[in-house]
């Protein structure tokens, strides 16, 4: 089981100044590879304080040079809003300085604020995803490749800096469309998929709909690699609980405001937060996901993870106007007391099986 942090680099108010926000999210890039984790993922929005981060790319290749081991992925590059040449040569950029430890997750998009800013029709979105991913893989496995799509039409081009990871960067797709999810499992990419705030039943179902997609393509789920994004935090301090659970439902409005066009704002910047249909109390929150003390989190990740039976955590860890220092100490914790014992866990479980399955073979 592979752990990464979540890096969504928000800003909740004009008390967070761009630069400070940028600042945490490379301190807790660093504060993750000491503390063991295994990747550090980035997101990408633009135009507005729900994320900060215009490029997970760049902030993949800014960050190579602070670190050595942690991988560093995109989570995710929203196709639709590159000039896909220059997206394949920024994807070989960033392979190459970090040493080939780039992790490369894909999306459509989402927010039709930032579509209509890149003049961008929301509607192709789906459309010019699947297209991307053709150039993509044409880009990074053929020395000179050319494409003519609905939308996409390159001539006879070769991407100078090549990536080193060969004959690509590991592919992470996310997507509503289980066409999608199901041409990656085709594929043997891997997914990046959530069940948001909600949960044992949301997760349930979300592994009855991965195990759906993968059959449509002759396929068992559990050949597939996909990680698992979950807001979670230990502590026997309520207050640093309940402070959490208060930015991860800021993050959750913010997102849906933006997704179905709420979105309002009085300077044309800060997005107002406003709860929405899905909203949830803190209480239904601390009933629903990982939260509370070291074991309660661990008994409920593993509980989480025998359901879904991913491959990869996705801590998600900048969230609001969450304390800066606060939560490097939770990064610290996780990497000196959760993960390790969730592997021991794990590892048991394997092994108890074998031994039960050796058993009933005698």
């Amino acid at each position: 089981m592979e752990f990464g942090v979540f890096i969504l680099a928000q800003q909740r108010g004009y008390h967070q100044s761009s630069q400070l926000v940028i600042h945490n999210a490379v301190e807790q890039t660093v504060a993750a590879e000491e503390a063991g984790f295994d990747t550090a993922w980035y997101a990408e929005h633009h135009f507005n304080n729900y994320s900060l981060c215009p490029s997970p790319l760049m902030m993949v290749a800014h960050c190579a040079g602070l670190t050595k081991r942690i991988r560093l992925g995109t989570a995710v590059c929203v196709l639709p809003l590159y000039h896909p040449a220059r997206l394949l040569g920024e994807i070989g950029f960033a392979d190459t300085v970090s040493n080939g430890r780039l992790d490369l997750g894909i999306g459509s998009g989402y927010q039709q604020f930032e579509f209509d800013r890149f003049g961008v029709d929301l509607k192709d979105s789906h459309s010019l995803f699947a297209e991307f991913y053709d150039v993509l893989h044409a880009g990074m496995q053929e020395r000179i490749f050319s494409y003519a799509g609905q939308h996409l039409k390159i001539p006879p081009t070769s991407i100078a800096v090549r990536t080193v990871q060969t004959p690509m960067p590991p592919i992470w797709v996310t997507s509503g469309h289980a066409e999608t999810l199901g041409r990656a499992i085709r594929d043997n990419h891997n997914l990046f998929v959530t069940a948001l705030l909600n949960g044992t039943d949301a997760i349930k179902a979300l592994r009855e709909r991965l195990e759906g997609i993968a059959a449509q393509e002759g396929r068992s789920i559990d050949a597939t690699r996909f990680g698992f994004l979950r807001c979670a935090y230990a502590s026997d301090n309520d207050s640093e609980v309940t402070s959490y659970l208060d930015n991860a439902r800021f993050q959750r409005r913010l997102s849906e405001s933006l997704k179905f066009r709420r979105a309002q704002s009085d300077d044309g910047y800060l997005i107002k937060e406003q709860a929405g249909p899905n909203d949830m109390s803190l209480e239904t929150m601390r009933k629903n996901l990982p939260v509370g003390s070291v074991n309660q989190v661990i008994d409920r990740m593993l509980e989480e993870i025998s359901i879904l039976k991913p491959s990869h955590i996705a801590v998600q860890t900048q969230l609001g106007d969450f304390d800066q220092r606060t939560m490097l100490k939770q990064i610290e914790l996780w990497g000196s007391k959760i993960i390790p014992a969730i592997r021991k866990e794990l590892r048991s479980g394997r092994k108890d099986a074998k031994v039960a399955g050796e058993a009933v073979s005698a």
